[in-house]
């Protein structure tokens, strides 16, 4: 699940304005980098093959991307760590025009020096708050986006106010008709938090999918959950590639189950949003 790191000064690393720091190191299991913020790791980023993708849920947020309609995507990203979902966009869709938003300016220049990237590629980089950099996007950006994801964390934990039914009602109107968000859910047993994700962004793109490990979409350990939410039907016939993608074992949540899922939850607003469950620090050792 994860592993212990040296707390070394060699690698390039950077002070984060929110406290912390982030260091990017060479990956111990595979090729490639991490970007670690404090001991939690963040993202993987294999310069030499951008299509790479390390981290099981970033695989299952990949394979949904396959499945968009062909050509390039005018896309938005909440949360930039190291860049891996819009380095991975640009390898597999050139042309494609993508913002991403960043709440630590430190990190995103540590990434660009230590992990340039690609010439050429259509990737702005701003600088803020997740919720409000994305009021202050183009307008020309509302209602044309094919994809948002958001995958927000400070430290191991996302943000209260990036949680709530008024939240994601401000990224679907960014959405074109068939667009797709995808969020990023970290949580464990009993899965309580998840499930009012899933039961909020429900209220505003009826049409749903959860990507998971199995055990962890059973609520057995703690682990990453990915919805894929938009207001048109996500295609079923995309599900036994997705399934055979892996990473393994693997389970796609649609319909019927994801009503079972999310029976009783209630929907988050601004007044009672709360952080994502803190892992315990084991999680990530090895």
């Amino acid at each position: 699940m994860g592993r212990t790191r040296a707390k070394d000064t060699e690698h390039p690393q950077a002070r984060l304005d929110h406290g912390g720091t982030a260091r990017i190191v060479p990956s111990e299991f595979t090729t490639g980098f991490e970007l670690i913020v404090d001991d939690t790791p963040q993202s993987h980023v294999d310069l030499d093959d951008p299509t790479h993708l390390h981290f099981e849920y970033i695989v299952r947020m990949g394979a949904v991307i396959d499945q968009l309609a062909a050509g390039p995507l005018t896309a938005v990203h909440l949360g930039a760590g190291a860049l891996t979902i819009p380095r991975y966009i640009e390898a597999t869709r050139p042309g494609s025009r993508q913002q991403v938003i960043e709440l630590e300016a430190p990190l995103a220049a540590l990434v660009r020096e230590q992990l340039p990237l690609p010439r050429g590629a259509s990737i702005r980089v701003r600088i803020g708050d997740a919720r409000e950099g994305a009021r202050r996007l183009p307008p020309a950006l509302v209602g044309s986006c094919d994809l948002v994801v958001s995958d927000v964390y400070s430290g191991a934990q996302t943000p209260a106010h990036l949680t709530s039914i008024e939240f994601y009602r401000e990224l679907a109107e960014l959405l074109a008709p068939r667009g797709v968000l995808l969020v990023n859910v970290a949580d464990g047993p009993g899965l309580a938090f998840a499930r009012r994700q899933v039961a909020t962004i429900a209220e505003v793109l009826p049409e749903i999918g959860v990507l998971a490990d199995t055990q962890v979409l059973k609520g057995r350990r703690f682990g990453n959950l990915v919805i894929a939410a938009s207001a048109a039907p996500l295609p079923s016939e995309w599900l036994p590639r997705m399934l055979a993608a892996g990473p393994h074992p693997a389970k796609i949540a649609q319909g019927a189950e994801v009503t079972a899922f999310v029976q009783g939850a209630r929907v988050v607003t601004d007044a009672d949003a709360v952080a994502s469950p803190r892992p315990d620090a084991s999680l990530f050792l090895r």
